[in-house]
């Protein structure tokens, strides 16, 4: 019989003893949280005296009163009370909590290096590594000292690699089991205390086992395993659209029909700063209207535990999936979240579950991935660091560190998977130099990862803003990315590359309903209403409905026909009388298939006793009509079956209506499909890239559009691609130009930028772009984007031409309405200069002089000459000067000079 004991330790030292005799006790194990204990014993009680002072206490379960286990999360902490010294009855409560609160008392001290706005930084760091910093330097500070853990910075407590890293900031002050929770509710990790152990585990991996499935499925049924089954539902939460606002004026609006609306269309809002592209706004509206598109329920099931076939703690424990009864009372599989066990003041032992269903574990998920774009990765709030000093210029910023980027697939409103990606990485607060410094934002760069690829600005950040997201990118395809630090129009190094490979949609549509089954006439005809089970719309991006048959006494399933949408498929030439089974699975466009659906039996009849004779029913005996589509078995009419030319023009109805579709090609692959919707291609990987809609003409193309495969050509939105774009190839090679709209680089414009080939060195391009209010032709390195040659900037109040390069000075001629100024310096050895400078020296032996300038002037524009005596004088009282040639100069004083005089000649153009 399976019971529960409690067990007294000191405080991280040995046994003390059984407590044998509490008045009650109720004790919860939620997934990922803190457990407690509620227990009430008398003071006059066996036992009572290990209670009087701190302790902990172990819960213990058995099935036969000989072994005792103590399962993870069962140890608890003795350190609240209450009670009164007045009651005769010495009854005394304790309120519990679980072992893992004791990380509550580690706290994150400031470390060594120096604080990003005030916080720690974990730059590229996994769960592992930042809990064992918190643990590990308290320990080292003497506290916690009998508490241990059993992961790694580069393993989990089973010793599998961390799957995730994060680049996040922490307040010092921060308790360990405040980040212990966050990392939990961001789906980084699980975890479960195991006696004084701490365990954390990848994310849904150890910690969900799935007991559901397989030859002997945990399966929790009515009156065996299962009391009662209350559900508390909301419909507090549910709204049909949803308002997306983010930066750079982007505001779209998304909703869901298939949401419950009993008062009509109810909005929602999602506001998120830093989300600029459409992508990312789909996903993150995607997510919020899942989540509200239907009543909220939470599923509470009372346990039996005396007869039970099944038992918590022994068979199962929190966030396995175990088989349990629904919202109709079928089994299926749903999630442990919690596990409840009391014993009453009777002595009676009982206990309840707390279940998600695969729609609530989906929005866990979905809440998750959006946590992971809009989560709090970056620094805020006041500085931490020294003061910048001034500087004369702007100085180079030191390269970021800690960039990390967090593919993901989301799909479009045409119903195609798409990429999308979440860039962070670590703030810079300091020049190359080391000396502090606040930067004024960072430039995020992408490529394929290809070798020689370009690199492309995908966007620009504020200084505070360490996050950037991108989309859409094309699935499967691999991508780079590097950031740098911008101060003051100073660029400073990049970051290191990281690379990633965009997932394909990894999402099942939804289980398909039943098959509602009918026979008529020797023909079995199988029914699908286009909906998942428990009335839910199939996804955007469902391709069909794949329908499966056996014979119950010869088990084996085989595809016999397709469903695009909610209709019926006829299965001609069945046994009269022998049972068959039929069931369905669902696809989406990117090949993942649902679990089956439940399965429905039927035996087809007879048409008429002993059947019809051999040709007796030809087309005299057929009435106008009477052989109508639904009559048909789908494919029963093939090229075989109709003369060549028996098909004209009297035979057929003045208009055709398509009932299913018309497919050249795979049926599921590449292909040419004309159905009720209109006329639609699908690449070999069943992804739509062209339709024309049949109800409103509108052409849509997803993809690239060429004029050509090689040779001179121009390509429309090519793969790969960072932006929308056109590219323009003179022929063979990779050298090309092209033409895109950016709305990056000035908020709430669209930027039309012109780019140029590379040279034949690799070592310059040209980039021509077009705002509102700016305009620029330039000179780049086509290797980071780097301006470094002739340069035209205008704006509305200044224009500026000149020459512009990273590691030398620049030389501008900068025109605004005060007048013109030059920025930079001045040649002045040759006859082309716009000044000459000169020293040359004349000596005491006459009144004439003539210089040789070592080369020719030119004539136009003419020099024009001026002199200043410098050394050592007494300077002439007059001097004259004046071109003698191209090549000379005359000089002339009114009395010759006693020594050598040294004259400084200038001559401007």
């Amino acid at each position: 019989m399976f019971d529960l004991r409690l067990v007294a330790y000191a405080p991280f030292g040995g046994q003390l003893g059984v407590l044998p005799h509490p008045l009650s006790v109720e004790t919860g194990w939620p997934l990922n949280d803190v457990p407690s204990l509620k227990l009430a014993y008398t003071t006059t009680a066996v036992g009572a005296g290990l209670l009087d002072q701190p302790c902990e206490i172990a819960v213990q379960w058995s099935t036969d009163g000989y072994v005792w286990t103590e399962a993870p999360d069962s140890r608890f902490l003795r350190i609240k009370r209450r009670g009164d010294d007045a009651d005769p009855t010495g009854l005394a409560r304790f309120e519990l909590p679980g072992f893992a609160w004791m990380l509550r008392k580690v706290v994150l001290y400031p470390g060594t290096a120096p604080l990003v706005d005030g916080k720690r930084a974990f730059l590229s760091a996994t769960a592992g590594a930042i809990l064992q910093t918190f643990i590990a330097e308290a320990k080292g500070r003497g506290a916690v000292p009998g508490l241990t853990w059993d992961f790694t910075p580069t393993t989990d407590s089973a010793g599998a690699a961390w799957d995730k890293v994060l680049t996040i900031y922490y307040q010092p002050g921060m308790d360990a089991l405040t980040a212990l929770l966050n990392l939990a509710e961001q789906g980084v990790c699980d975890f479960q205390v195991s006696g004084r152990t701490v365990q954390v585990f990848n994310a849904d991996t150890v910690m969900e086992r799935d007991l559901a499935s397989g030859p002997g499925p945990v399966d929790l049924r009515y009156g065996r395993d299962i009391a009662e089954a209350p559900d508390d539902g909301t419909l507090e939460d549910v709204a049909s659209s949803v308002l997306v606002v983010g930066d750079n004026g982007l505001v779209k609006t998304f909703t869901n029909p298939a949401a419950v609306q009993p008062w009509g269309p109810w909005e929602t809002y999602v506001g998120h700063g830093g989300v600029s592209d459409e992508g990312t706004a789909t996903i993150l509206a995607q997510s919020a209207l899942e989540r509200a598109g239907a009543e909220r329920v939470q599923r509470t099931r009372g346990i039996v535990l005396y007869g039970a076939r099944w038992l918590p703690l022994k068979d199962y424990r929190p966030g396995d999936r175990v088989l349990a009864p629904g919202d109709d009372g079928a089994l299926e599989s749903l999630r442990v979240r919690q596990v409840t066990l009391a014993r009453n003041s009777s002595g009676v032992l009982g206990g309840s579950l707390v279940l998600n269903d695969r729609f609530l574990e989906r929005e866990i998920r979905l809440a998750r991935r959006t946590a992971g774009i809009v989560g709090g990765s970056t620094a805020d709030g006041g500085s931490g660091a020294r003061p910048a000093p001034e500087a004369p210029e702007p100085r180079t910023p030191a390269a970021p560190a800690g960039l990390i980027v967090n593919p993901i697939a989301y799909i479009d409103e045409h119903g195609l998977p798409q990429g999308q990606v979440t860039v962070t990485w670590g703030a810079v607060t300091s020049d190359v130099g080391g000396v502090a410094l606040n930067v004024g934002g960072y430039e995020l760069f992408m490529r394929i990862n290809e070798s020689g690829a370009p690199w492309f600005l995908v966007t620009s950040t504020e200084a505070g803003d360490t996050t950037a997201t991108y989309s859409p990118l094309v699935i499967g395809t691999e991508y780079a990315f590097k950031v740098r630090a911008v101060n003051l129009g100073k660029t400073g190094p990049f970051s290191s590359v990281a690379a990633v490979t965009i997932p394909d949609d990894a999402d099942a549509p939804p289980v398909p309903t039943a098959p509602q089954l009918s026979t008529r006439l020797g023909v079995v005809r199988v029914t699908w209403n286009g909906l998942g089970a428990g009335a839910v719309p199939m996804p955007s991006d469902f391709l069909h409905v794949r329908v499966w048959m056996q014979d119950p006494l010869a088990p084996g399933w085989s595809e016999i026909g397709i469903l695009g949408e909610a209709g019926a498929i006829l299965v001609p030439n069945l046994p009269y009388g022998a049972d068959r089974q039929f069931r369905f699975t669902a696809r989406d466009r990117s090949g993942n298939e649902s679990s089956p659906s439940a399965s429905a039996t039927i035996a087809a009849v007879q048409l008429v006793t002993g059947d019809a004779a051999n040709e007796s029913i030809t087309t005299g005996a057929l009435a106008a009509n009477a052989v109508t589509a639904d009559k048909l078995a789908a494919g029963a009419v093939e090229a075989e079956h109709i003369t060549a030319g028996a098909v004209v023009a009297d035979k057929l109805a003045a208009v055709l209506t398509l009932s299913t579709r018309v497919v050249a090609g795979s049926a599921s692959g590449a292909r040419v499909e004309l159905n009720s919707s209109g006329l639609t291609a699908f690449n070999a990987s069943g992804q739509q890239t062209a339709s024309i809609s049949a109800s409103t003409g509108a052409v849509s193309i997803v993809g690239q559009l060429a004029s050509g495969v090689t040779g001179a050509r121009v390509v429309v939105n090519p793969a790969g691609a960072a932006n929308p774009e056109i590219r323009f190839i003179p022929g063979s090679g990779t050298n090309q130009s092209r033409i895109y709209s950016d709305g990056s680089r000035f908020t709430g414009e669209a930027t039309l930028v012109m780019e140029s080939g590379t040279n034949q060195a690799g070592t310059a391009m040209c980039r021509l772009i077009h705002a509102a209010g700016f305009w620029q032709a330039a000179i780049l390195n086509p290797s980071n984007g780097e301006q470094r040659g002739g340069v035209v900037s205008v704006v509305e109040n200044q224009a500026s031409i000149g020459w512009v390069h990273p590691t030398q000075d620049d030389q501008l001629l900068v025109f605004d309405p005060s007048g013109t100024f030059h920025r930079g310096t001045w040649q002045f050895t040759s006859a082309e200069s716009g000044l000459i400078m000169l020293e040359v020296a004349i000596t005491g032996n006459g009144t004439y002089h003539v210089v040789n300038l070592g080369y020719t002037m030119l004539t136009v524009p003419k020099c024009v000459w001026s002199a200043q005596t410098t050394a050592p004088g007494p300077a002439p009282t007059d001097l004259y000067i004046h071109s003698r040639t191209q090549s000379t100069l005359f000089f002339r004083t009114g009395t010759a000079p006693t020594s050598t005089l040294l004259i400084a000649l200038w001559a401007w153009r």
